[in-house]
């Protein structure tokens, strides 16, 4: 709670340079939402009053924008990461691979009579062949997640934005302001 009225405190005084026209942007502006004072409210008052607005609606939503932004970062970041480690953890299996193809040719080639160098090269080739195709497979899988966690996190945001744009546009509503 403290946080949020220090925000907000910090929010009025960066914003209240529209009053004396230094050309700073409105809280209501860097929301990207249009607010007009209906009733002849000064740049000072409405500063003021999207200030309380703010508060009013982060209480009544949960959400804070300016957070949102911010958590929505450090988990699309999470996400990258966790991609990485799984793209990498699918590397350097050839190698595992190829040894057991080839103890299982050789195993193979010496029981069927056969030639058992040969059966371990045949063995080798079909394990790096093999691990490629499931190292390739479980890279696309950890992207296809990746992409649908980050849609699935930006589908939310959205969301809990669009209703924290509602409730702050119905409060300025309230004090007498024309909102779009």
């Amino acid at each position: 709670m403290k946080y949020r009225i220090l925000i907000a405190g910090l929010v009025a005084v960066a914003f209240s340079g529209v009053a004396s026209g230094e050309g700073s942007q409105s809280l209501s502006s860097t929301l990207e939402i249009y607010v007009f004072p209906a009733e002849g409210q000064s740049a000072e008052q409405q500063s003021k009053d999207e200030v309380e607005c703010y508060n009013w609606a982060v209480s009544n939503t949960g959400t804070d924008p300016f957070d949102l932004q911010k958590e929505n970062e450090q988990v699309a970041a999470e996400i990258e990461q966790q991609a990485a480690q799984t793209a990498a953890a699918t590397q350097g299996g050839g190698g595992r691979a190829a040894v057991r193809g080839a103890a299982a040719g050789a195993i193979i080639g010496e029981v069927s009579g056969g030639d058992a160098g040969e059966s371990a090269a045949i063995g080798a080739a079909v394990g790096v062949v093999s691990s490629r195709r499931r190292g390739r497979a479980a890279k696309a899988d950890a992207e296809r997640q990746a992409q649908e966690q980050q849609a699935a996190l930006e589908e939310k945001a959205k969301v809990e934005s669009g209703n924290f744009k509602n409730a702050f546009g119905v409060c300025l509503e309230a004090k007498d302001y024309m909102v779009k």
